[in-house]
């Protein structure tokens, strides 16, 4: 993930103030000169475009991957009887090797090499405890679920945690999400940050540059199959997930869950009046260090904005990617979720592939991650990566919740 040289020239982006409104989603099949794209070389191009003006008006800008991700085995353990092998690793890599992070490792005890699963965690790293050099404890006046969160993980809970997904076939690779970057504006002062002054980089872009170095290691080990590493996370780490997988082509298939504002859901359908829930101006007010400065702008001009979550989708494709949902999550709009999903599906087409690889499931839940929503992502990524029949679809969308059309509201 890093700023290519093609992207490089296309610095000089409008001022807010002169963009166009545009009431539909942003076209990704037209380039910056209107040429309409009818080519897979074009669609290559355009794909450059779309990633520039991402980081222009959204994320900001990530240094190039460093090239040099390491992983050093710091405990090893067997558990569920012998079953599924554990290993806490620490990665290294960056100017001297002197960042990193810690990662966990299951997979099952015998077999492989497996299709492989990097779960960004609230929980810390199963097996450490500590995270960046700050000290575990966290004050009695911080937040009860703050507390909860950085409690040390034991691995063999963790494993017990994830059985199903093991006993599936699956590898997991989780670590604690903020070992790449505070959740917090000063995320600038800790991780790896202070390695790589001069890029504007918000946090969602770190910690979605921060899965990649996972990917980095991941795709080395034996126990991994490189075809099929898969990227799942949930709430804002489904935001970091879609990003993630955007800029990243070495992520077979992408499945954020319940990513909220900023996730799956399109821009232009949440929001005041929109449809309501969390639009750009309620996620910019309440976390302005995810993005860079400029995507606040749009408070009040919504309709100016040059691009709609969809454009990440439509940067996976023809990677498979599924939208994991509670049809009562008090955080997401299912019709903006639909919106997405609908505008995705031409570029599959378009790239001749069938647009059953644009997915959406929906469980009955609030905002949370529950079992039904890892079965329903590993039934698709198994119809999808490895040619498992489950006989399921993945088109199915709250009946009594969700517009039929595909009409911007007033």
């Amino acid at each position: 993930m890093n700023l290519s040289p093609a992207r490089a020239v296309l610095t000089a982006f409008p001022d807010i103030s002169d963009l166009p409104v545009q009431t539909n989603l942003p076209d990704v099949m037209t380039m910056l000169d209107g040429t309409r794209v009818t080519t897979p070389e074009q669609w290559q191009a355009r794909r450059e475009e779309m990633k520039a003006i991402l980081e222009y008006y959204e994320l900001g800008h990530a240094p190039p991957p460093p090239g040099n991700v390491t992983g050093k085995v710091i405990k090893s353990e067997d558990y569920l009887d012998g079953t599924v092998k554990y290993q806490l690793v620490h990665l290294r890599f960056g100017p001297h090797r002197e960042l990193g992070f810690d990662v966990a490792v299951f997979t099952p005890a015998t077999g492989g090499p497996f299709p492989t699963i990097i779960n960004p965690s609230f929980f810390m790293t199963p097996g450490a405890n500590f995270t960046n050099g700050l000290p575990p404890a966290v004050p009695a006046t911080t937040n009860r679920l703050l507390r909860l969160f950085a409690m040390p993980v034991d691995p063999a809970q963790t494993a017990a945690t994830f059985s199903n997904q093991l006993a599936r076939g699956y590898a997991i690779v989780t670590y604690h999400y903020t070992e790449c970057g505070l959740d917090s504006a000063n995320f600038r002062t800790n991780s790896f940050y202070p390695a790589y002054p001069g890029y504007d980089w918000g946090v969602l872009l770190g910690w979605a540059w921060g899965l990649s170095r996972v990917v980095d290691y991941v795709e080395t080990q034996p126990f991994a199959d490189k075809a099929k590493i898969i990227a799942l996370g949930h709430s804002r780490l489904g935001k970091l997930t879609m990003v993630a997988t955007a800029f990243d082509d070495r992520i077979a298939l992408g499945a954020p869950a319940g990513s909220s504002g900023a996730g799956t859901g399109a821009y232009r359908f949440c929001g005041p009046g929109r449809g309501g829930k969390e639009g750009v101006e309620d996620m910019t007010r309440k976390f302005p260090y995810y993005f860079v400065p400029r995507l606040k702008e749009f408070t009040g001009q919504m309709y100016k904005l040059p691009f709609d979550a969809y454009w990440y989708v439509a940067l996976t494709a023809p990677r498979p990617w599924i939208s994991i949902e509670g049809t009562d999550d008090q955080n997401c709009v299912p019709n903006a979720v639909k919106q997405t999903v609908l505008a995705a599906k031409p570029v599959y087409a378009f790239l001749g592939v069938s647009t059953d690889r644009v997915g959406v499931n929906y469980e009955r839940h609030r905002h949370a991650l529950t079992a039904g929503d890892w079965n329903a992502a590993l039934d698709f990524a198994d119809q999808e990566l490895r040619g498992i029949d489950h006989h399921r679809t993945f088109d199915n969308f709250p009946p009594d919740e969700v517009s039929t059309n595909n009409v911007l509201p007033k």
